[in-house]
Parts: structure tokens; sequence; C-alpha cells
């Protein structure tokens, strides 16, 4: 079984939390274990609890993050402790790339980073198939280790505790079984990281989620627009903010209207939450060609569209803001691009 260390700030606790979901089935397979430092108990030494982890592990995950990179303890020691061990072949590192920001020149810039391309789990439409490709990458590091250590095995090698790691010896003077009162100072016992438990969203929540994401996408829409008709000539684009619930997007070719929307806060109705796109800019509060629900499962929230308009092959549940947001985007320049 490989034991598989995350080196992540506390800020990206909530991804951290998303990546173990999805290496559940590796666990059950007893593939691997997991550790983080939430693992730590009280009245342990929080360094010496992380090194000992750190230097036991046979895989090394780096959650990296604008926040990763900004963390002294991450960067400083974490990360480079773990590329020391990735040189010298006793781990292996793998970069897990969380959101946007500037990690390609960083010691770690030249390792093969997931998810695919390193395009950062927040960016994908659908975080699940980030998560999902993460997994599945992990998984074929750890059959690879898993093949490398049965081959040391095979050629009477010797006998690793996990891979490349020198099985320890015991003490001659050290019991096999020790009580709790000859336990050293500091020893951690061994426990579970899987320790989640299913989180409640309020109204309260569900409302912040939702504008937040409006806010998001009315962004998003307005950058997406500029970048348009930067890039096509003939093109002409209106964005405006029609007030702190609705938007409008249009775009003119050769001066004619070829397509437009509106996008505001609220389902039929004025029910909520949710956010209706229609094509028409200047669609009344009940008129709707699409709807973006807000749902959510025991960890997250997410969006999940109706379906009143299809998309071949689109995926439209689960989407973030940034899904969401290419979601309808993908509406408005699906008549500008016929």
């Amino acid at each position: 079984m490989a034991k598989l260390f995350f080196s992540y700030c506390h800020a990206d606790e909530a991804l951290r939390d998303r990546l173990e979901i999805h290496l559940s089935l590796l666990k059950n397979q007893s593939l691997i274990s997991t550790w983080h430092d939430r693992g730590i108990v009280a009245g342990s030494n929080v360094d010496a609890a992380i090194d000992e982890n750190l230097e036991s592990a046979d895989v090394i995950l780096l959650l990296v993050s604008a926040d990763f990179i900004a963390s002294r303890y991450c960067y400083s020691i974490e990360m480079k402790r773990a590329l020391e061990r990735h040189a010298d072949g006793t781990a292996h590192v793998i970069p897990v790339i969380l959101e946007p920001c500037d990690w390609h020149t960083a010691p770690f810039g030249k390792l093969l980073a997931v998810p695919k391309d390193g395009k950062a789990v927040t960016t994908w439409a659908n975080q699940a198939e980030a998560w999902t490709d993460v997994a599945r990458q992990i998984r074929k590091v750890i059959e690879d280790l898993e093949r490398a250590r049965a081959e040391t095995h095979s050629t009477g090698g010797g006998t690793p505790m996990g891979w490349g790691m020198p099985q320890p010896v015991a003490s001659p003077s050290q019991p096999a079984f020790a009580s709790a009162s000859s336990v050293q100072p500091g020893y951690e016992r061994a426990r579970s990281s899987n320790l989640r438990l299913k989180k409640e969203f309020t109204d309260y929540d569900r409302d912040k989620f939702l504008h937040e994401a409006f806010d998001y996408m009315a962004k998003f829409f307005d950058a997406s627009l500029d970048e348009l008709a930067a890039r096509n000539q003939g093109i002409k684009v209106r964005f405006q903010r029609l007030d702190a619930q609705r938007f409008s997007a249009v775009a003119y070719r050769e001066g004619k209207s070829v397509a437009e929307c509106s996008v505001r806060v609220g389902g039929l109705g004025g029910r909520s939450p949710a956010l209706s796109f229609s094509y028409d800019a200047n669609a009344s509060a009940n008129t709707s060609n699409e709807f973006l629900s807000v749902e959510s499962d025991t960890q997250s929230m997410y969006f999940k569209a109706m379906g009143m308009q299809f998309r071949g092959g689109q995926q439209n549940s689960g989407l973030s803001e940034q899904g969401a947001s290419e979601y309808f985007w993908g509406l408005f320049i699906d008549r500008l691009q016929r």
C-alpha cells in the first residue's frame, strides 16, 4: 500500500477534501493510505509529525495555488524536501494545480502536473471531471510503483517498506509491544484522515453562492465580449449591467444584431436559487430559455442546467461558476457561430 502525503495551504482545504473523496476507490482497493496535517492529534509536535509523514510518504501531492506558493511552510519547507526526495528516487512528487497561478517557473514547474495539461481544477466546466482525471493519473503512478516493488522482490532486492524506502529494523532493546506509558513523547497515534462529515448548506449559503456566481458571470461575459470583438473584424459588442441582478449582452456583425441574451438572478416566477438565461436582451422577468439551479451534495454546491436547450454532449450538471458561465456563453455565441 502506498502512502500519499498532501502538501497544501489551509485556504485550499475544501479542494483537498474533494480530491480525497475522488481517491476513495484507491483507498477501498487498499492501494493507498493518505495523510495530511488534519491527522495530527492535540498535544503532538506539529513539525515532527509533518516531518515524519513527509519522510515516509511514497507519493507527495503538491496542491498548487497562489496561497500554496505564498505559504512559507508549504513552499520553503514541505515542497523543498519533497523535491529532494523526488530527485533521489525515494518518493514521487505530483503537482496538482488547484487554481490559476504563476507556477510554471517554480522549482516543480518541470514536473508533469495534473489535471491534464496542467489546467487548474477550478477552471474546468465540471470539476468532477478534473478530479477524475487527477485520480486516474495518481492511480497510474501507484500501479507503476507497485510493479517496481514487485520487481524488487522478484530480483532478490531489499525489502522496501513502501517503494524505495528501507524497512526499519526494531532495536533489540525495544519491546515488540509497547504500553501506552512506554510510548515516546510526541508519538502520533495511527488514525484515519477520513474525518469529513456531511455539510449542511443554509439558505444564506445558497444565496451567497448564487450572487457571487452571478457577479463572476457578468465579469466573464464582459471580458469575453471584449475579446470576441478584438479577435474578429466586423464584430461589435455591447455589455450592459441592467441592475444588481440582471445583465445583457449583444453582438453585432457589420452593425446588425446577430446574437443577444440577458441573464438574471431567479427562476420562473422569481423562484430561487437559480440563474435564468433568455435569448432576448430585454426579456421580462417571466421569460427564460434556460435555467441553472443551485444544487448541493454532501460537500459542495454547484449548478445544474434544466436542459431546456439541448447542447450535444455537453455536461450540464455539477457546474462551477466557471462552468456555469461557459454554459450560458455557449448558448449566446452559438447563434453567432452558425
